[in-house]
């Protein structure tokens, strides 16, 4: 069945939330639930909001913190949240002990996130324990400070995970979007972050494979954005492809693992990517759209260690070598990382390609 929710890439999700918060903190915002597959990047991008809220509140005279705190609530039992009963110190009635979770800084120039990760997954007791958390922001006697925001995350009951039906009371005291997958979403996230061009250049020219779930079928190793995060960590602790093969295919499937096998040697047919930077390189290439989506992912991982000379000799091995399009897809990857982009518009070279080929860079 279609679901009824806004449908959000996750930056969207992070370019929805960043000002809402910014400009209503310390006023109430509703709570916000994210649903979506099992990797699709959810729990990621709460921490990648937190990031950047702290970095738009970095600009104010009185900079803030923000400080996010991961509570994975299908741990706890419902007692768990309302803390430890003690006497008081008359013996006659019950003092609850605060849960670690709820000691937050309520300092003006702090900011607390409360993230409730995979809260479909929790017992429905626990989730009825959340209704006064995601409204009221109280638990039992327990408050929580004005300067802190809650946000919820879970699997979906057709995702086929370990989810419990969501009971309607609780759902409807939040605010509810679907988290989905998009690759040119996702590049925003892997280029800063260093992920692996191969990957970037594999999932550039086969986009349907970032994510590739299916509910229905017993596979326990799938394509996902957080299984490729982690074949780029295997292809950074292991020397070679061979020795990291085995660890790959556990990550995203024996199938998905051999068709990446297969682009890695065309990805090891390419020039050398410093030499080009360097203009020393100005060899032809087959045009062979693998090939090509390749050697744009490299030059695009390469560019932060370029300086104003080399982006000028880029834009030389552009102009002789790659097809217009291919070039506007780097231009727009490289121009993800902020010091790239910084440099481009230092470049009048640069500005007046992009003038003359908008239909393509736009």
């Amino acid at each position: 069945m279609e679901s009824n929710v806004c449908q959000l890439k996750v930056n969207e999700m992070i370019n929805l939330l960043v000002p809402m918060y910014r400009h209503q903190l310390p006023k109430y915002v509703p709570t916000v639930m994210l649903w979506g597959p099992p990797g699709v990047g959810k729990s990621q991008g709460v921490k990648a909001f937190a990031k950047q809220l702290e970095e738009a509140f970095s600009t104010q005279q009185i900079p803030k913190k923000v400080i996010c705190t991961d509570v994975r609530l299908l741990l706890f039992n419902p007692v768990d949240l309302r803390g430890i009963p003690v006497a008081d110190q008359k013996r006659e009635l019950a003092i609850w002990l605060k849960p670690a979770i709820f000691q937050m800084d309520d300092s003006p120039n702090v900011i607390n996130i409360l993230f409730l990760d995979e809260i479909s997954a929790a017992p429905l007791s626990v989730q009825a324990s959340a209704y006064q958390m995601t409204l009221d922001r109280v638990v039992g006697e327990h408050k929580l400070p004005d300067n802190c925001i809650v946000i919820a995350a879970g699997n979906r009951v057709t995702d086929k995970s370990v989810a419990y039906k969501m009971p309607k009371a609780l759902a409807n005291r939040m605010t509810h979007y679907e988290i989905i997958s998009d690759i040119d979403d996702w590049k925003q996230w892997a280029l800063p972050a260093g992920i692996d061009s191969r990957i970037i250049g594999w999932l550039s020219y086969k986009p349907a494979g970032l994510f590739h779930f299916n509910p229905s079928d017993d596979n326990v190793a799938f394509q996902s954005p957080r299984s490729w995060e982690m074949v780029d960590r295997y292809l950074k602790i292991f020397d070679n492809f061979e020795n990291a093969y085995p660890a790959i295919a556990g990550s995203i499937g024996k199938g998905a693992a051999t068709e990446f096998k297969g682009y890695i040697k065309v990805f090891d047919k390419l020039p050398n990517i410093k030499d080009i930077y360097d203009g020393k390189n100005k060899d032809k290439l087959p045009n062979d759209p693998g090939l090509l989506y390749a050697l744009s992912a490299a030059i695009a991982s390469h560019a932060p260690k370029a300086d104003l000379k080399q982006l000028k000799n880029i834009l030389t091995y552009f102009t002789d070598i790659m097809p217009v399009e291919f070039t506007a897809l780097t231009i727009r990857d490289m121009c993800i990382i902020k010091s790239v982009k910084d440099n481009f518009l230092k470049c009048p070279e640069w500005l007046e390609w992009c003038r003359k080929n908008k239909t393509f860079v736009l």
